[in-house]
Order: C-alpha cells, then structure tokens, then sequence
C-alpha cells in the first residue's frame, strides 16, 4: 500500500486517541510517536478526524492534478454524488462552471458509474445464484474484508466501484481523456493507485476548496433537480438499496454504515448463520455523506439526507450499461504476516505491567487497546509499549512516591484546601505520638499542630522554610518547611525531629557554661593569690629597703 496518510511528527502528542479510535487498531507507538503501519491500514481515515493535533494529514495530490491540467489532453471530473452535502445547494451545473474555471474540460457526476454498478449488482443476484452478497463500493470495506476477514472474500462482489466505473466510461467515450475523482474519501486515492489507469488522480473536497479559494472562485448554489439521477442517493445509508430493484422474494437486503457494525457483521457471517443476503456496507457513519474529508467536518445527518433527497430523481440515469467483463474487479487475499504469541508470552508481557491475573485486568482501554490482553498481543508485535499503560504507570509512581514517603526520616503531612489531614507517615505519626493514622485523616490540622502557620501559608502563598520550632505538647523539638501546591491547592509540611540536636546542643552550651564558671573562678583565685603575693613581696620589698637605708647611713657615718 503507498502512503495515502502521513504524519507530522512534531504535532504528535502521544494521546493514544488515533489508537482508540482506530477500529484495526493499525498503528506504531514508537519514540512516543504514532506510526500508521500501511499494510494494515483500512484507509477508513478515523486517525485523521479524532487527531487534537492535527498530525495526521492526507496526501495532497493537487500538484498532480495541475500537471494533468496542463499536459494538453482533456481532464475531466468525476464528481461524488455527496458533492451537494459539502457544498450545500449547488448543483452539478454549479459546479461544473466553477471547476472549468480551474481548467477541466468537463465535470461529470459519479453516480452515472454508479447505476452501472447497481445494475450489476442486480444481474450477479437474479443470474449467479450467489448465497451472501457485499457490496464493493467502499474500498475500506473491501481492504477489511480482504486483510482481517479473508474467508469472506467470495461474499465479496466481483465488481468495480462507481469511481472505476464512470471514469472507465469517460475513457471510452473521450479519447486521450485522464480522469480525476473528487470525493470525501481517503481510500479513494488508494483505490485509483492499485487498480490500473482509470483513474489518473484523486482530490478530496477539502484540496479542491483550498485550490477554488486561492484562484478567488465562488460556486453559485442552486440547482435544478433531473427525475433521471436516482443514484445520486448512492452517499447516503442504505443508498445503493433505495437505487436497486430488491424485489427477489428469496433474499434478504440489508445496509450496514459505520467500520463498528461491519466488523460485527463480518463476524456474524463468520460464523456461517446467515444466508441468502445482500449486504450494502460503508465504512463511515452515515456512509459517504459521513465521510472522514466532508470539509470542516461539516457533517448534519438530516440536512445532508434532505439535500441528497431533493437533488435524487426517481429514475436511472439514461446510461449505456457496459459488458459485464468491464464490471469485474478480482479482490486477493491481503497477508499481514502478524506473529502471534503463546499463551505463556501473553502473560509474561501482562505480568511485566503489574497484571498477575485476570483481576488485574482493568480493560479500560486508556492505551488505545479494547483489552488488556490485546494490548499484551500488540506489545509482542511491536506495535506498542508497556509505557501505555497508564494504570500501570500511575501505581508504578504512586508505588515509588509511597516508598519515599514511607521509608524517609522526615515527617510529612499534606492537608487540603479546608486543612484537614490527607495524608501523614509513619514518621510524623511517631513523632506527634499517633498510634493509627486513622485518627487524624480527615481532622482538621489543629487537633495536631498549632494552624496559624499553615493559615498564613494558605492566605500568601509564601512557604516556610527550615524554621525551627519547639513543639511544646508533644516536648520535641522540630525543623519544618511549608510549601502550598497550587494546582493541587494542597498544603505539604516537612519536619525533621532535631530534639536530639538541641539537646546535644544545649548539652554542648551548658558545658561551655560551667567551663567558663570553672575558668572564672581559677581566674578569680589566681588574680588573688597574685595580689597577695605581691602584697606580700610589697612589704618585704619595703622593709628591706628601710634596713639598707639605715645600714648606708650608719656606713656613711663611720
């Protein structure tokens, strides 16, 4: 399959939506990027409408349709009938006058290929005595059908879509025509790629309103109705039936719209209980006119039906019918080479997402998978990761956070907006003498802790930081911080007990104290034998000096 959807890899967000609503579930998650896997896309386009990001995008093949233009052969225009559902109100003439201005050599509807195909329908049900019949206008169906239902293949009718059909018969009736389709469809370009040269190429209504915009063309709406255009219901539920003769009185005609109910469909015929039936089946809600490129997801159910109602005759188109050899299309076998593991090495990649048994299995579909086991089989394959598990990834964070919380030293206690208690470990408990946590979640934080703190943190939104306290009622001594999370509105209070430390301290400050006593009165008593020894040696001092005096005089007498 060539690449019909691409991916802007930037504008990925790694949501998972595309994978939940991907009814094949046909894309990669890698390097938190999502990845069509082309052999098992349906082209059904889901991806596409439900991406927030815009990261899936559809091949644009204007450029192509300009060389076309400009080639000198004459390019004509098969238009989808579901043309006035986009385009609200204006007819085929309206349309036609503004695409000749882009450069076509005529505009044709689709539907004219369309009553050859529900004429066919119609001989393969009277002529071939077939059991169960699909129809085969919607190439996604097909591709389903052809990938994930290949026992069904020969329900599947032989015959080519309206699309192949009508621009089959501009070649023929146009020498040297190239033909250029214009629908709501994504599978469509597909289509025209893997089925010969009938069609050239493919827009969709959203590329040619980009392009009739930028040559400032507007398209008259009005229209007249043709009472010979009864298959231009052929978009809407049940719209290849409204244009059939369902007038066998042995078979059984049925529409089914929307990939959901086809799939349950396919299924049932699976099972081999249904017989005697013809199926018209499309992909989209609402089949065509609910289309994944309706422009601007423009999409109202009544409105489009009254539109299509007012514009479809009663009648067939006046149309040449082909030989029923230009009516064939062979549908193969598509192989998608899927490996699938034992039953051993589901539960081993179930077990590595915490999923031990089947209660584990929450089924919620958050990764994009239907099941758990599914997505086990999706893991093994490839196409995805345990990462996408978000259940698993939320116990796995809340396992680690509640190890840190358990296990750290510090106390924490975390209040709400009305400060009562969420939560609190072991260690606050132990040092506030709380047997049971029990006790105190849900109280309000003053049957714990003084809250005038936490009220100021609350009303300023400033936290606290490393403040140590005494914690009169419970004798500790406590180093806190108070921060306020603001998306949360949550209070988060960290004490460590730093009684031991202020005791040390006070230990080390009153030692310090009776040091200096001791050293001051050392001092004390030092200073006074000092002074008295000096005193002492005063008076001794003196006394000597008198007698020398008096032995000098009595010298100098003699």
């Amino acid at each position: 399959m060539s690449s019909c959807l691409t991916l802007k890899k930037s504008n990925c967000k790694n949501c998972y939506k595309c994978i939940r609503h991907c009814p094949v579930k046909s894309i990669r998650f890698s390097g938190n990027q999502a990845h069509i896997i082309e052999q098992e896309c349906i082209l059904c386009g889901q991806c596409v409408v439900v991406c927030p990001q815009d990261a899936k995008q559809i091949v644009d093949e204007s450029e192509k349709v300009r060389v076309l233009l400009q080639s000198g052969s004459p390019v004509v225009v098969s238009l989808a009938p579901s043309f006035i559902a986009n385009y609200h109100g204006a007819g085929i003439e309206q349309m036609r006058d503004a695409l000749k201005k882009l450069g076509f050599y005529d505009v044709e509807e689709t539907a004219v290929g369309a009553t050859h195909v529900k004429r066919e329908y119609e001989r393969i049900l009277k002529e071939e005595n077939r059991d169960v019949v699909i129809s085969s206008c919607c190439h996604s169906v097909n591709l389903l059908i052809q990938k994930y239902f290949p026992d069904l293949l020969p329900m599947l009718a032989d015959v080519i879509s309206p699309m192949q059909a009508h621009c089959a018969d501009i070649k023929r009736r146009i020498p040297d025509a190239k033909t250029v389709f214009i629908g709501p469809c994504v599978s469509k370009k597909d289509e025209a790629q893997h089925y010969g040269d009938t069609v050239d190429a493919v827009l969709t209504f959203e590329e040619l309103s980009v392009w009739l915009k930028e040559e400032n063309i507007e398209i008259e709406r009005s229209f007249s109705a043709d009472e010979h255009s009864r298959a231009r219901f052929f978009p809407t539920a049940g719209g290849i039936l409204k244009t059939m003769d369902c007038d066998l009185p042995d078979y059984t005609y049925i529409a089914i719209d929307g990939i959901e109910k086809c799939i349950s469909v396919l299924r049932e015929l699976e099972k081999g209980s249904i017989h005697k039936c013809f199926i018209e089946m499309s992909a989209c809600n609402g089949s065509c006119i609910g289309g994944p490129v309706m422009e601007n997801a423009r999409y109202t159910p009544i409105e489009d039906q009254m539109l299509i109602a007012g514009y479809a005759g009663s009648k067939d188109y006046e149309v040449e019918q082909p030989d029923m050899l230009y009516m064939k299309k062979q549908f193969s076998l598509i192989d998608l080479g899927h490996a699938q593991p034992t039953e051993s090495e589901i539960r081993q990649i179930l077990a590595q997402m915490g999923k031990f048994d089947t209660s584990d299995e929450l089924n919620c579909g958050s990764c994009g998978y239907n099941t758990c086991r599914e997505k086990a089989i999706a893991i093994y394959q490839g196409k995805a990761d345990i990462s996408m598990c978000l259940p698993f990834l939320k116990d796995k964070a809340e396992s680690f956070s509640d190890t840190i919380v358990r296990n750290t030293p510090n106390g924490i206690i975390v209040l709400n907006d009305s400060l009562e208690v969420q939560q609190i470990n072991s260690a606050a408990m132990e040092m506030m003498n709380i047997r049971y946590a029990s006790d105190v979640l849900g109280d309000q934080v003053v049957r714990i802790l003084d809250p005038k703190v936490f009220m100021e943190v609350k009303r300023t939104g400033k936290g606290v930081y490393n403040e140590r306290i005494f914690l009169t009622e419970y004798q500790r001594y406590a180093e806190r911080t108070i921060v306020l999370d603001r998306e949360s509105k949550m209070l988060i209070c960290i004490m460590r007990d730093v009684t031991d430390e202020e005791n040390a301290r006070s230990k080390k400050e009153e030692i310090s104290r009776n040091t200096i006593e001791v050293a001051d009165k050392v001092i004390d008593k030092q200073m006074r034998i000092v002074q008295e020894i000096a005193s002492l040696l005063g008076e001794t001092t003196a006394e000597t000096k008198i007698a020398l005096s008096k032995l000098k005089e009595s010298i100098q007498d003699e």
